[in-house]
Protein backbone atom coordinates (compact mmCIF):
# COMPACT_ATOMS: atom_id res chain seq x y z
CA UNK A 1 0.00 0.00 0.00
CA UNK A 2 1.32 3.21 -0.98
CA UNK A 3 1.04 6.52 1.05
CA UNK A 4 -1.48 7.85 -1.88
CA UNK A 5 -3.92 5.21 -1.08
CA UNK A 6 -4.24 5.62 2.71
CA UNK A 7 -4.98 9.46 1.86
CA UNK A 8 -7.55 8.38 -0.44
CA UNK A 9 -9.46 6.20 1.79
CA UNK A 10 -8.99 8.34 4.67
CA UNK A 11 -10.68 11.31 2.44
CA UNK A 12 -13.32 8.64 1.32
CA UNK A 13 -13.97 7.96 5.01
CA UNK A 14 -14.49 11.05 5.82
CA UNK A 15 -16.21 12.57 3.90
CA UNK A 16 -18.88 9.54 4.16
CA UNK A 17 -18.88 10.12 8.10
CA UNK A 18 -19.50 13.84 7.36
CA UNK A 19 -16.60 15.16 8.52
CA UNK A 20 -14.71 17.82 7.61
CA UNK A 21 -11.04 18.60 7.83
CA UNK A 22 -10.68 20.74 11.00
CA UNK A 23 -12.97 17.64 12.55
CA UNK A 24 -10.48 15.05 11.60
CA UNK A 25 -7.14 17.24 12.66
CA UNK A 26 -9.05 17.58 15.82
CA UNK A 27 -9.69 13.77 16.69
CA UNK A 28 -6.03 13.16 15.63
CA UNK A 29 -4.82 16.60 17.36
CA UNK A 30 -3.02 17.74 14.92
CA UNK A 31 -2.71 21.47 14.74
CA UNK A 32 -4.46 22.51 11.99
CA UNK A 33 -6.74 20.76 9.37
CA UNK A 34 -3.53 21.50 6.76
CA UNK A 35 -1.74 18.05 7.89
CA UNK A 36 -5.06 16.27 7.15
CA UNK A 37 -5.07 17.86 3.61
CA UNK A 38 -1.25 16.60 3.00
CA UNK A 39 -2.49 13.33 4.33
CA UNK A 40 -5.33 13.02 2.10
CA UNK A 41 -3.29 14.38 -0.85
CA UNK A 42 -0.25 11.54 -0.25
CA UNK A 43 2.14 14.43 0.69
CA UNK A 44 2.28 13.38 4.39
CA UNK A 45 3.01 9.86 5.41
CA UNK A 46 0.27 8.47 7.96
CA UNK A 47 1.98 6.77 11.00
CA UNK A 48 1.62 3.54 12.51
CA UNK A 49 0.00 5.11 15.27
CA UNK A 50 -1.97 7.38 13.34
CA UNK A 51 -3.22 4.49 11.49
CA UNK A 52 -4.50 2.40 15.07
CA UNK A 53 -6.05 6.17 15.73
CA UNK A 54 -8.19 6.08 12.47
CA UNK A 55 -9.63 2.80 12.70
CA UNK A 56 -10.08 3.27 16.77
CA UNK A 57 -11.85 6.77 16.07
CA UNK A 58 -13.46 6.34 12.53
CA UNK A 59 -14.62 2.64 13.98
CA UNK A 60 -13.74 0.84 10.79
CA UNK A 61 -11.36 -2.32 10.51
CA UNK A 62 -7.84 -2.15 9.67
CA UNK A 63 -8.49 -4.27 6.82
CA UNK A 64 -9.83 -0.42 5.37
CA UNK A 65 -6.71 0.86 4.92
CA UNK A 66 -4.23 -1.89 4.36
CA UNK A 67 -6.27 -4.40 2.23
CA UNK A 68 -4.61 -3.17 -1.54
CA UNK A 69 -8.00 -5.01 -3.06
CA UNK A 70 -10.18 -2.37 -1.53
CA UNK A 71 -11.08 0.90 -4.26
CA UNK A 72 -12.90 2.98 -1.43
CA UNK A 73 -12.35 6.28 -2.78
CA UNK A 74 -11.12 5.53 -6.02
CA UNK A 75 -13.83 3.38 -7.76
CA UNK A 76 -17.42 5.02 -8.82
CA UNK A 77 -20.35 2.69 -9.73
CA UNK A 78 -23.57 3.14 -11.77
CA UNK A 79 -25.82 -0.11 -11.24
CA UNK A 80 -28.60 -1.56 -13.72
CA UNK A 81 -31.17 -2.98 -10.66
CA UNK A 82 -34.32 -2.55 -9.35
CA UNK A 83 -35.81 -2.53 -6.04
CA UNK A 84 -32.39 -3.83 -4.55
CA UNK A 85 -32.30 -3.04 -0.94
CA UNK A 86 -29.30 -0.41 0.16
CA UNK A 87 -27.35 -2.03 2.53
CA UNK A 88 -27.35 -5.14 -0.07
CA UNK A 89 -26.42 -3.36 -3.12
CA UNK A 90 -23.85 -1.73 -0.55
CA UNK A 91 -22.23 -4.84 0.85
CA UNK A 92 -22.47 -5.98 -3.01
CA UNK A 93 -20.84 -2.60 -3.97
CA UNK A 94 -17.99 -3.61 -1.52
CA UNK A 95 -17.26 -7.23 -3.09
CA UNK A 96 -17.49 -6.66 -6.60
CA UNK A 97 -14.91 -3.36 -6.22
CA UNK A 98 -12.44 -5.80 -4.74
CA UNK A 99 -12.53 -8.15 -7.29
CA UNK A 100 -12.27 -5.09 -10.28
CA UNK A 101 -9.37 -3.89 -7.15
CA UNK A 102 -7.01 -7.24 -7.53
CA UNK A 103 -7.15 -7.69 -10.94
CA UNK A 104 -5.69 -3.97 -10.67
CA UNK A 105 -3.32 -4.77 -8.28
CA UNK A 106 -2.12 -8.12 -9.12
CA UNK A 107 -1.58 -6.90 -12.72
CA UNK A 108 0.86 -4.14 -11.41
CA UNK A 109 2.42 -7.02 -9.27
CA UNK A 110 2.63 -9.15 -12.45
CA UNK A 111 4.99 -6.25 -14.70
CA UNK A 112 2.07 -5.71 -16.71
CA UNK A 113 0.36 -2.20 -15.00
CA UNK A 114 -2.56 -1.33 -16.40
CA UNK A 115 -2.40 1.51 -19.22
CA UNK A 116 -3.89 4.95 -17.88
CA UNK A 117 -5.36 6.20 -21.61
CA UNK A 118 -9.13 4.97 -21.50
CA UNK A 119 -10.96 5.09 -24.86
CA UNK A 120 -14.07 7.41 -25.04
CA UNK A 121 -16.59 8.31 -27.62
CA UNK A 122 -17.69 11.87 -28.94
CA UNK A 123 -21.35 11.67 -27.53
CA UNK A 124 -22.79 14.35 -24.97
CA UNK A 125 -26.32 14.66 -23.44
CA UNK A 126 -26.80 17.16 -26.40
CA UNK A 127 -26.02 14.33 -29.20
CA UNK A 128 -28.85 13.24 -31.12
CA UNK A 129 -30.28 9.39 -30.76
CA UNK A 130 -28.85 8.88 -34.34
CA UNK A 131 -25.58 9.92 -33.26
CA UNK A 132 -25.34 7.53 -30.73
CA UNK A 133 -26.20 4.97 -32.62
CA UNK A 134 -23.81 5.76 -34.99
CA UNK A 135 -21.34 5.66 -32.61
CA UNK A 136 -22.59 2.08 -31.19
CA UNK A 137 -22.16 1.16 -35.10
CA UNK A 138 -18.78 1.93 -35.74
CA UNK A 139 -17.59 0.72 -32.43
CA UNK A 140 -18.57 -2.59 -33.30
CA UNK A 141 -16.58 -1.63 -36.72
CA UNK A 142 -13.24 -1.17 -34.93
CA UNK A 143 -13.80 -3.91 -32.48
CA UNK A 144 -14.28 -6.37 -35.20
CA UNK A 145 -17.51 -8.24 -33.87
CA UNK A 146 -18.35 -9.47 -37.22
CA UNK A 147 -21.56 -11.18 -38.64
CA UNK A 148 -22.65 -11.86 -34.61
CA UNK A 149 -21.34 -9.00 -32.39
CA UNK A 150 -22.80 -10.41 -29.21
CA UNK A 151 -20.23 -14.15 -29.37
CA UNK A 152 -17.22 -11.84 -29.47
CA UNK A 153 -18.06 -9.00 -27.32
CA UNK A 154 -16.84 -9.69 -24.03
CA UNK A 155 -13.40 -10.73 -25.34
CA UNK A 156 -13.25 -7.64 -27.78
CA UNK A 157 -13.90 -5.28 -25.11
CA UNK A 158 -11.36 -6.81 -22.56
CA UNK A 159 -8.66 -6.43 -25.21
CA UNK A 160 -9.34 -3.65 -27.09
CA UNK A 161 -11.16 -0.94 -24.78
CA UNK A 162 -9.39 -1.10 -21.83
CA UNK A 163 -12.20 -2.53 -19.91
CA UNK A 164 -12.48 -5.61 -17.68
CA UNK A 165 -15.42 -7.76 -18.12
CA UNK A 166 -16.80 -10.01 -14.95
CA UNK A 167 -19.84 -12.79 -15.56
CA UNK A 168 -21.33 -12.92 -11.60
CA UNK A 169 -23.65 -14.54 -9.74
CA UNK A 170 -25.36 -10.71 -9.10
CA UNK A 171 -28.52 -9.99 -6.11
CA UNK A 172 -31.56 -11.04 -7.37
CA UNK A 173 -32.80 -7.73 -8.92
CA UNK A 174 -29.18 -6.29 -10.79
CA UNK A 175 -28.78 -6.88 -13.71
CA UNK A 176 -25.22 -5.36 -14.40
CA UNK A 177 -22.72 -2.30 -13.49
CA UNK A 178 -20.33 -0.42 -15.03
CA UNK A 179 -17.16 1.14 -12.69
CA UNK A 180 -15.04 3.70 -13.18
CA UNK A 181 -11.32 3.58 -11.64
CA UNK A 182 -8.55 5.56 -12.97
CA UNK A 183 -6.42 3.41 -14.69
CA UNK A 184 -9.64 1.06 -15.39
CA UNK A 185 -12.95 0.75 -16.59
CA UNK A 186 -14.74 -2.40 -15.23
CA UNK A 187 -18.30 -3.81 -16.69
CA UNK A 188 -19.98 -6.64 -14.31
CA UNK A 189 -23.15 -8.47 -16.02
CA UNK A 190 -25.76 -10.96 -14.15
CA UNK A 191 -24.23 -13.81 -15.93
CA UNK A 192 -28.09 -15.64 -14.56
CA UNK A 193 -30.00 -13.46 -16.48
CA UNK A 194 -31.19 -14.54 -20.29
CA UNK A 195 -28.88 -14.43 -23.01
CA UNK A 196 -30.48 -11.69 -24.93
CA UNK A 197 -30.70 -9.42 -21.53
CA UNK A 198 -26.79 -10.14 -20.29
CA UNK A 199 -25.55 -9.18 -24.04
CA UNK A 200 -27.91 -5.95 -24.32
CA UNK A 201 -26.99 -4.88 -20.61
CA UNK A 202 -23.36 -5.52 -21.40
CA UNK A 203 -23.62 -3.03 -24.74
CA UNK A 204 -25.34 -0.36 -22.47
CA UNK A 205 -22.65 -0.59 -19.81
CA UNK A 206 -20.29 -0.25 -22.13
CA UNK A 207 -21.64 2.88 -23.50
CA UNK A 208 -21.79 4.30 -19.83
CA UNK A 209 -17.83 3.64 -19.59
CA UNK A 210 -16.88 5.11 -23.33
CA UNK A 211 -18.71 7.88 -22.25
CA UNK A 212 -18.44 8.37 -17.92
CA UNK A 213 -17.10 12.19 -18.17
CA UNK A 214 -19.06 14.17 -20.47
CA UNK A 215 -22.52 12.03 -19.15
CA UNK A 216 -21.77 10.33 -15.62
CA UNK A 217 -23.93 8.04 -15.08
CA UNK A 218 -26.58 8.17 -11.59
CA UNK A 219 -24.96 6.01 -9.48
CA UNK A 220 -28.38 3.73 -9.38
CA UNK A 221 -29.72 3.21 -13.33
CA UNK A 222 -33.10 4.55 -13.50
CA UNK A 223 -34.01 5.30 -9.69
CA UNK A 224 -35.05 9.02 -9.72
CA UNK A 225 -33.15 10.03 -12.79
CA UNK A 226 -33.82 13.46 -13.74
CA UNK A 227 -35.12 13.88 -17.36
CA UNK A 228 -30.92 14.60 -18.54
CA UNK A 229 -30.35 11.70 -16.72
CA UNK A 230 -33.65 9.78 -18.72
CA UNK A 231 -31.98 11.16 -22.12
CA UNK A 232 -28.54 9.45 -21.41
CA UNK A 233 -30.37 6.34 -21.00
CA UNK A 234 -31.57 6.22 -23.78
CA UNK A 235 -28.93 7.39 -25.78
CA UNK A 236 -27.56 4.28 -24.27
CA UNK A 237 -30.27 1.82 -25.55
CA UNK A 238 -29.66 3.38 -29.30
CA UNK A 239 -26.16 2.62 -29.13
CA UNK A 240 -25.65 -0.50 -27.03
CA UNK A 241 -28.94 -1.49 -30.14
CA UNK A 242 -26.89 -0.90 -33.29
CA UNK A 243 -23.55 -2.05 -31.16
CA UNK A 244 -25.25 -5.31 -31.43
CA UNK A 245 -27.35 -5.30 -34.15
CA UNK A 246 -25.38 -2.40 -36.40
CA UNK A 247 -26.93 -1.98 -40.67
CA UNK A 248 -24.39 -4.27 -41.99
CA UNK A 249 -25.73 -7.19 -39.89
CA UNK A 250 -29.10 -6.04 -40.39
CA UNK A 251 -28.35 -6.84 -44.24
CA UNK A 252 -27.61 -9.98 -43.70
CA UNK A 253 -30.63 -10.88 -42.27
CA UNK A 254 -32.70 -10.47 -45.32
CA UNK A 255 -36.18 -10.59 -45.71
CA UNK A 256 -38.86 -12.21 -43.41
CA UNK A 257 -40.00 -15.24 -44.77
CA UNK A 258 -43.32 -16.62 -43.81
CA UNK A 259 -44.55 -15.44 -40.34
CA UNK A 260 -42.87 -11.94 -39.25
CA UNK A 261 -43.31 -13.28 -35.62
CA UNK A 262 -41.29 -16.20 -35.66
CA UNK A 263 -38.91 -14.67 -38.12
CA UNK A 264 -37.98 -12.21 -35.86
CA UNK A 265 -37.65 -14.85 -32.62
CA UNK A 266 -35.39 -16.92 -34.90
CA UNK A 267 -33.12 -13.67 -36.30
CA UNK A 268 -33.16 -12.56 -32.58
CA UNK A 269 -31.93 -15.93 -31.12
CA UNK A 270 -29.37 -16.00 -33.95
CA UNK A 271 -27.73 -12.73 -33.02
CA UNK A 272 -28.37 -13.11 -28.78
CA UNK A 273 -30.78 -10.36 -28.78
CA UNK A 274 -34.20 -10.44 -27.42
CA UNK A 275 -36.19 -10.59 -30.30
CA UNK A 276 -38.15 -6.54 -29.40
CA UNK A 277 -34.56 -5.21 -28.82
CA UNK A 278 -34.28 -6.78 -32.39
CA UNK A 279 -37.83 -5.18 -33.52
CA UNK A 280 -37.25 -1.77 -32.41
CA UNK A 281 -34.01 -1.91 -33.74
CA UNK A 282 -35.33 -2.38 -37.23
CA UNK A 283 -37.96 0.11 -36.50
CA UNK A 284 -35.37 2.56 -35.74
CA UNK A 285 -33.25 1.23 -38.59
CA UNK A 286 -35.81 2.51 -40.92
CA UNK A 287 -36.02 -1.14 -42.02
CA UNK A 288 -39.53 -1.69 -40.64
CA UNK A 289 -42.70 0.60 -40.09
CA UNK A 290 -43.67 1.29 -36.55
CA UNK A 291 -47.05 0.82 -37.32
CA UNK A 292 -46.34 -2.99 -38.54
CA UNK A 293 -44.06 -2.74 -35.21
CA UNK A 294 -46.77 -1.62 -33.12
CA UNK A 295 -49.26 -4.85 -34.17
CA UNK A 296 -46.68 -7.29 -32.77
CA UNK A 297 -47.60 -7.65 -29.32
CA UNK A 298 -44.54 -8.20 -26.95
CA UNK A 299 -45.71 -10.98 -25.29
CA UNK A 300 -45.57 -12.96 -28.32
CA UNK A 301 -41.81 -12.29 -28.64
CA UNK A 302 -40.94 -13.17 -24.80
CA UNK A 303 -38.17 -14.92 -24.61
CA UNK A 304 -37.37 -15.49 -28.35
CA UNK A 305 -39.91 -18.32 -28.03
CA UNK A 306 -37.51 -20.17 -25.77
CA UNK A 307 -37.95 -21.61 -22.47
CA UNK A 308 -36.49 -18.46 -20.36
CA UNK A 309 -34.12 -17.47 -23.57
CA UNK A 310 -31.19 -17.77 -20.62
CA UNK A 311 -29.36 -19.93 -23.40
CA UNK A 312 -25.80 -21.26 -21.67
CA UNK A 313 -25.09 -19.67 -18.82
CA UNK A 314 -21.26 -18.38 -19.30
CA UNK A 315 -18.70 -19.58 -16.74
CA UNK A 316 -18.23 -17.00 -13.83
CA UNK A 317 -15.86 -13.95 -13.98
CA UNK A 318 -13.89 -14.02 -17.53
CA UNK A 319 -10.89 -15.81 -18.69
CA UNK A 320 -8.41 -12.89 -18.66
CA UNK A 321 -9.47 -12.06 -15.37
CA UNK A 322 -8.68 -15.76 -14.39
CA UNK A 323 -4.99 -15.39 -15.82
CA UNK A 324 -3.89 -12.44 -13.72
CA UNK A 325 -4.97 -14.69 -10.58
CA UNK A 326 -3.45 -17.51 -12.09
CA UNK A 327 -0.34 -15.46 -12.92
CA UNK A 328 -0.60 -14.03 -9.49
CA UNK A 329 -1.13 -17.38 -7.40
CA UNK A 330 2.43 -19.06 -9.19
CA UNK A 331 4.44 -16.12 -8.49
CA UNK A 332 3.29 -16.36 -5.14
CA UNK A 333 1.10 -12.34 -5.07
CA UNK A 334 -1.78 -13.89 -3.89
CA UNK A 335 -2.39 -17.30 -1.67
CA UNK A 336 -4.99 -19.97 -3.16
CA UNK A 337 -7.18 -19.65 0.49
CA UNK A 338 -7.58 -15.65 0.05
CA UNK A 339 -8.06 -16.12 -3.93
CA UNK A 340 -11.25 -18.36 -2.51
CA UNK A 341 -12.39 -16.21 0.12
CA UNK A 342 -12.02 -13.17 -2.63
CA UNK A 343 -14.19 -14.73 -4.97
CA UNK A 344 -16.45 -16.40 -2.35
CA UNK A 345 -16.02 -19.77 -3.28
CA UNK A 346 -14.38 -22.82 -2.18
CA UNK A 347 -10.58 -23.74 -3.61
CA UNK A 348 -12.02 -26.79 -5.24
CA UNK A 349 -14.89 -24.80 -6.75
CA UNK A 350 -11.90 -22.09 -7.95
CA UNK A 351 -9.90 -25.08 -9.02
CA UNK A 352 -13.30 -25.49 -11.48
CA UNK A 353 -13.41 -22.34 -12.31
CA UNK A 354 -9.76 -22.34 -14.12
CA UNK A 355 -11.07 -25.54 -16.05
CA UNK A 356 -14.39 -23.79 -17.12
CA UNK A 357 -12.23 -20.86 -18.72
CA UNK A 358 -9.18 -23.14 -20.04
CA UNK A 359 -6.70 -22.36 -17.79
CA UNK A 360 -4.20 -24.44 -16.28
CA UNK A 361 -5.11 -24.57 -12.63
CA UNK A 362 -1.80 -22.92 -10.76
CA UNK A 363 -1.94 -25.30 -7.64
CA UNK A 364 -2.77 -28.83 -6.55
CA UNK A 365 -5.48 -30.19 -4.77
Amino acid sequence: MNQVAYGVRLRALREAQGLTQDDVAKAFGFKDRQTVSAIEAGERRLSAEELVAAVERFNVPLDYFTNPFLISGEGRFSWRQANVPADALSEFEQRAGQWVGAYRELSRRSGSPLSVVLPRVGLTRRSSFEDAAAAGERVAEELGLGEVPSRLLPEKVEEKLNTLVLMVDALNGVSGAACQLPEINAVLINRNEPEGRRNFDLAHEIFHVLTWDAMPPDHLDGTGASANQKRVEHLAENFAAALLMPSSVLDGLGEPNGDLVTWLKESANALGVSAVALKWRLVNAGRMQRDEALKIDDEQLRHNGRDGNRGNVPPAFSKRFLQVIATAILHGHVSVRRTAALLNITMDELAELFEAHRIERPFDL
